[in-house]
This record gives C-alpha cells, structure tokens and sequence, in this order.
C-alpha cells in the first residue's frame, strides 16, 4: 500500500515537473517585447479625416462648397457632373457598403498610424506628421496608399480581406496584401520612400540590400509586428524562406547573381510575384520576393554584429559597407 502511494506521488511530481517545463516553454517563445517608454511617452494624436464617408452623404446641391474645401482631390479638368455622377454610382455604392461593414469605426488604423510616428519621431526627430484621408478607389491595389506632400490617401477598399468577394479573379499573391493587417507594413513603405535613399549601382546584391533597409526599418518602427507580416508572407511562405535560407543564398553565390545588373532579376527574386523565380522544381512551393528576405537577412546579420547603431546609421552606410561588415554566412 505504501509503495502504490509512493509510486503514485512520484508520478504526481513527474506531472508537475513536465507541466513546469511546458509553460516555461511557451513562456519563452512568447513575443514579450514591449515598446521603448521613451516612445510610448510621445504624446501624439491621429484621427483619420473620413472623405470617403462624406462624399458618399454630400447633397448634390452642396458639393460646389465641398469640392473647394477638397480641392486637391477634384481636378478642374472634369465638370462637376463627373463626381456626381460617379458618387451615385451603384459600384461605389457597393464599394462603399462593403467598407462600412469591414470599418466600422478606423481606431485600429489610427492607433498604428500613432505607433509607426511615435516611433518615426524617436528615431528620426525632424519628420513631419501627414494628414490622413480615406477614400474608396475604384479597388486600385497598387495605390493602396498614396503621399501627396503632406497628405497621405488611404484607399480602404483595398484592405477589405484577401477572402472578400469583390477580391474574385484578382491574383492571389495580390489579395494577400489587400487585408487590414498589412495597413501598418505598408504604410512604412511608403514613408521609407523618404528616408532609404534607393541604390546608387544596379547590381543585384545592391537591390537586395536597400529592400533589406526598409525591412530592418520595420524591424525599428513596427517592431511589435511578426516577421510575415512585415515582409507580406504567409506562415507557410515564412516558414519556407527560413527552412530554404542556405539553399537561396548559396544559388545567388553559384550563379554569380551578386554583381549582375540585369533587370530580369528583379522580376525573378525582389518584385511582388506568386512565386520566386529559380527555374528548377521548387519554384511553386517558394514565395515571392524571396531576394528582399535575403537582404533582410544581411541587413540583421549586419545589425548583430554592431548591437549600438541606430537606424539612422545604419541606413548611411553603403551597400558594400553592410555586406562586408554583415559576413552574412546563412
């Protein structure tokens, strides 16, 4: 009987140790980071001007006054009836539903906007804070966000979620980008268009590099965003472009890629795409751009190696400077 119980608190202890080591397992892997006090002390406040909502309720016979206020978004060029005509349209009218079901209110837009500036005026204290302006666009996904000078347009039909209806026949690779979760990513290409200075030689090591300095970016400004989100991957995609490191970096090295200048690479291994373009039979299984994850990866390796650098200065160096210092060895 003593020996049954004895057994019996051994495998209670045994229990509770491997419940023990499992929490402090998942504790571990949880993403405990929190943003700089310094940053989260910032006092600042965005709030989105909802244009889309109000040319969508304008009366026709008080749009004269409404496009003078909004001038900057009604070329003279077109009469009024044009506007009015496509503010009656049954296509925006439909367009313009479907973003009031998917935003109800934009707190969580403004709340990233506020974070991605809190951190933007940390890092580099000169830059200056847009106005914000939502409109519906016609569902153009390349314009998804547009700087005007001080104002950044924000098209919200084209963040209504990869699975959404009026998304039918558009490319996959496309529609993953056309969800909420990616507004914060691509809001900071967008104002990195005025902090990375693009390359100043056409060699492919440096297109990779300067797409690996907007990616360290966000790793400084939206720091809290995981990496597929950052880069526009999928898990799947992610988990591929880490499993298959060694094996992209050391084709790039075999097929003498670095220093090549021919425009087609882009295409194969930087531009938004279904998939890389290896021409061998792991093609459809890779995800696109996977030149930008390497040169997000020498841009990391880069920053292991000098911990003190801020962005700043790490974004001055030259292409040739980052690759020598990173000694990038996946």
């Amino acid at each position: 009987m003593t020996k049954n119980i004895l057994n019996q608190f051994k495998l209670l202890i045994f229990l509770m140790l491997d419940i023990f080591c499992l929490i402090f397992i998942f504790s571990g892997c949880t993403n405990t980071s929190k943003i700089d006090p310094e940053i989260e002390k910032i006092q600042l406040e965005i709030n989105f001007d909802r244009f889309d909502l109000k040319f969508a309720s304008i009366h026709d016979n008080e749009f004269s006054n409404f496009k003078k206020k909004y001038n900057y978004l009604f070329p003279s060029k077109f009469p009024d009836s044009v506007w009015l005509n496509r503010k009656n349209d049954t296509i925006q009218s439909m367009l313009q539903n479907e973003v009031n079901k998917v935003f109800p209110n934009l707190d969580k837009f403004e709340k990233e906007a506020e974070s991605i500036y809190k951190h933007l005026i940390y890092n580099f204290p000169s830059i200056k804070i847009p106005k914000f302006l939502t409109l519906i666009n016609n569902v153009d996904y390349q314009s998804k966000l547009i700087f005007a000078d001080s104002i950044i347009l924000i098209s919200l039909d084209t963040f209504l979620g990869s699975t959404n209806k009026i998304y039918d026949g558009i490319p996959d690779y496309i529609k993953n980008d056309m969800d909420k979760s990616r507004f914060g990513s691509i809001l900071v290409d967008k104002i990195a268009s005025s902090i990375v200075h693009p390359p100043k030689n056409r060699f492919f090591l440096d297109r990779i590099i300067y797409k690996g300095k907007i990616l360290l970016l966000k790793d400084f400004i939206i720091p809290l965003s995981n990496d597929g989100v950052k880069i526009g991957y999928s898990e799947k995609q992610l988990n591929w472009a880490m499993d298959n490191e060694e094996y992209i970096w050391k084709y790039f090295i075999r097929n003498e890629l670095l220093f090549k200048t021919d425009d087609n690479l882009i295409d194969r291994f930087i531009s938004p795409a279904p998939f890389s373009k290896f021409y061998l039979e792991i093609d459809n299984e890779s995800p696109g751009k996977i030149g930008q994850w390497i040169g997000w990866q020498i841009l990391r390796s880069f920053r292991k190696k000098n911990p003190s650098l801020s962005i700043t200065e790490i974004l001055k160096l030259s292409s040739e400077e980052l690759f020598k210092e990173a000694n990038y060895k996946p």
